[in-house]
């Protein structure tokens, strides 16, 4: 069940509730008697894994996708060095 967030407009104090989604908003406040108002909280709610970006798109639609870059690695970009000659 979802937690709902709620001020009241005569006395500012705020209180949680769980509700279903089917249940009636809460009207009166049970310290003062106020009016109360819902307040829309932080959600918990998140999108996790593969498929919720266009990355991860990329392979189905091939014109719009953008060309990665190539960079080269560490391994190439080093030159090598010739030996020390001992004398």
């Amino acid at each position: 069940m979802p937690i709902y967030e709620y001020e009241c407009l005569k006395c500012g104090k705020t209180s949680e509730a769980m509700q279903r989604f089917s249940d009636p908003p809460l009207t009166r406040c049970e310290q003062c008697d106020g009016q109360l108002r819902k307040l829309i909280s932080m959600s918990t709610f998140h999108l996790k894994g593969s498929g919720w970006y266009t990355t991860d798109y990329a392979g189905k639609n091939q014109s719009t996708a953008k060309p990665a870059e190539s960079k080269p690695c560490a391994a190439e970009t080093k030159t090598e060095s010739s030996p020390a000659k001992h004398s």
